[in-house]
């Protein structure tokens, strides 16, 4: 990459980086006998969805956009699940969808006559209904992304399932992963088959949701294969879906920013750049955690002085007029210089799909680094996005 001349910002999804974890999943569904689902709100670029799709054949969605994507893009009905759906939207969802999995009850008894209609006049494309179940345990520890959490919104619980399921609800679907072990799954399974076992021998499929980091270099595939095998074995009626996201587009390609000024502060220098954490990164003040940036040392929560005006330790800094919008701080082994180009590893999965254009500031291109070394530019963007955004 280093031999490219880039216009930055710019996102950049490496091929030879995106099929390595695609086999690795493929192998996962091939030795578990489980299938593997991209799920859209961690990655979405549907101009390469034609690599997806010859490793998976199915996704997961959460709304009518996601399940259009799915079914017009992607070529195959979604596994959809949403908080609430809506009388508006149902009937997209019914079109594009092949799984449909209700929050709650209440949900369920308001639209399982929909379904039910829907698969009468549409044999050949029935929908199967699924509710979402909480198992009261995750290893989750940020609450922003805990779904499982204490007065959650998210599923229902054992306590309030009747001890006889309507005929209609053919599956569960359980998520309370994120970026998780093959140890966490294990754990989950004790918790939700404690909770919601009487349940499941009647039940055509489980769906355990996403969070599953099977790409993760130190993450354990043969303990989640045996894992997944275990699990068919207890209960044969049962087909397995895993919808990962993360693990998809795990470490798959950078964001590529260039410094535009650098200032100082008591000390504290900081190298403004052209991207935004806020705007084109907002996991890492979300979640919050350090991107590595290529050829620095991260110096996760340390706060520079004026000693180390000559140590090359820069805190960096997005372009827009949010005070936070900052990280800090690295370590360069030389002075920055305006107009250098920094580089933020693993940037492909959660930012595309939760970018924003705040302030208006120029968003990142997004290119495609091709196997033979060719850079295609997927999407360019232009003072007319911004534009037609605010109509």
């Amino acid at each position: 990459m280093q031999h490219l001349k880039l216009n930055t910002p710019i996102y950049i999804m490496e091929e030879p980086l995106l099929r390595r974890n695609l086999s690795l999943i493929k192998s996962v569904a091939d030795r578990s006998g489980a299938e593997v689902i991209l799920a859209f709100k961690a990655f979405a670029l549907w101009k390469t969805f034609p690599i997806f799709r010859q490793y998976i054949q199915h996704t997961t969605a959460s709304s009518p956009y996601e399940a259009r994507l799915a079914f017009e893009e992607f070529g195959s009905p979604a596994h959809t699940y949403s908080p609430a759906y809506t009388e508006r939207d149902f009937p997209t969802l019914l079109r594009c969808s092949s799984h449909i999995t209700f929050n709650s009850l209440s949900q369920y008894e308001r639209f399982r006559c929909s379904v039910a209609t829907y698969n009468v006049q549409h044999p050949d494309a029935a929908v199967s209904i699924g509710v979402r179940v909480n198992p009261e345990h995750s290893a989750i520890e940020t609450d922003l992304y805990n779904p499982c959490a204490p007065g959650s919104r998210f599923g229902i619980l054992s306590c309030d399932l009747p001890q006889e399921l309507p005929t209609d609800i053919e599956g569960f679907h359980c998520h309370c992963h994120c970026e998780s072990s093959a140890e966490d799954l294990c754990d989950t399974l004790v918790h939700l088959e404690e909770r919601f076992g009487q349940w499941l021998p009647r039940l055509k499929w489980l769906n355990l949701g996403g969070g599953h980091l099977m790409t993760r270099k130190d993450y354990n595939v043969d303990l989640l294969v045996d894992t997944l095998r275990g699990l068919r074995q207890r209960y044969p009626n049962l087909s397995i879906i895993l919808e990962p996201g993360s693990a998809f587009a795990w470490q798959t390609g950078p964001l590529v920013a260039s410094v535009v000024d650098i200032v100082s502060n008591h000390g504290i220098r900081t190298a403004i750049l052209d991207v935004s954490f806020t705007c084109h990164m907002p996991d890492c003040l979300e979640m919050p955690y350090w991107p590595k940036v290529r050829g620095a040392e991260t110096l996760e929560g340390y706060t520079p002085t004026e000693a180390d005006a000559d140590k090359h330790i820069y805190r960096l800094g997005g372009n827009s007029c949010l005070s936070g919008d900052f990280m800090g701080s690295w370590r360069f082994d030389h002075e920055l210089q305006l107009g250098e180009q920094l580089i933020f590893e693993d940037m492909i999965h959660y930012t595309t799909v939760k970018t924003n254009m705040f302030n208006g500031i120029h968003h990142p291109s997004i290119a495609f680094l091709h196997e033979d070394g060719k850079l295609d530019i997927l999407r360019e963007y232009q003072y007319e996005d911004y534009r037609d955004r605010m109509d």
